[in-house]
């Protein structure tokens, strides 16, 4: 996919978002919360950045290195834009069982950074013992499910509660709270 270069935008253009995933959810999610942050459209694009951690992230600090990552890649693969986005799903485990959650990274060119962390939610014990077999969480839904590649359209989030939040809105929101640093620039 070829994208515009910095220096070919107009002062008119909309400010350029990049998110390190070209997952058609977390691109349009990232488009809905900017929009719905700051009033104002973006172009965004998703582009294939690595998150250099586990294919299924486990715990905090795994999960947020991976949306870290993905930045700093998007970041050299595409240092023309104005913000880069990078959002990784992971699972933990406590006493109550094995949950769901994402970190949400965010840089904008002059080096300002936003982070948070999406809400958790427990998983069915039949999806824990997939992910402990080995599997990611999206083929763990797709196989007990009998769904084809959900962690593109409504993810566990949706499948779990019938649609009422879908990935897309589960993200949304924890994106908005990573932009509270750009929203507020003289508090940071």
């Amino acid at each position: 996919m070829n994208f515009p270069k910095r220096e070919n935008f107009q002062a008119s253009e909309k400010p350029l978002i990049i998110v390190g995933s070209k997952n058609p959810v977390k691109v349009a999610c990232t488009e809905s919360a900017f929009t719905e942050a700051f009033h104002k459209g973006f172009v965004v694009n998703g582009i294939t950045a690595a998150s250099q951690v586990s294919d299924q992230p486990k715990g905090d600090e795994e999960t947020y290195l991976g949306a870290r990552n993905r930045v700093i890649n998007a970041k050299k693969s595409f240092p023309e834009a104005d913000y880069w986005v990078g959002i990784e799903g992971g699972i933990g485990e406590d006493v109550r069982g094995m949950y769901a959650f994402a970190w949400i990274y965010i840089e904008n060119k002059s080096g300002l950074q936003g982070k948070a962390k999406t809400g958790t939610f427990y998983l069915p014990e039949a999806i824990a013992k997939l992910i402990h077999s080995g599997m990611e969480l999206g083929a763990a839904d797709d196989q007990f499910f009998s769904q084809e590649n959900s962690k593109q359209s409504g993810g566990s989030v949706g499948i779990l509660t019938h649609g009422a939040i879908t990935r897309q809105t589960y993200y949304n929101q924890a994106i908005i709270l990573a932009l509270i640093p750009f929203l507020n620039e003289e508090l940071f």
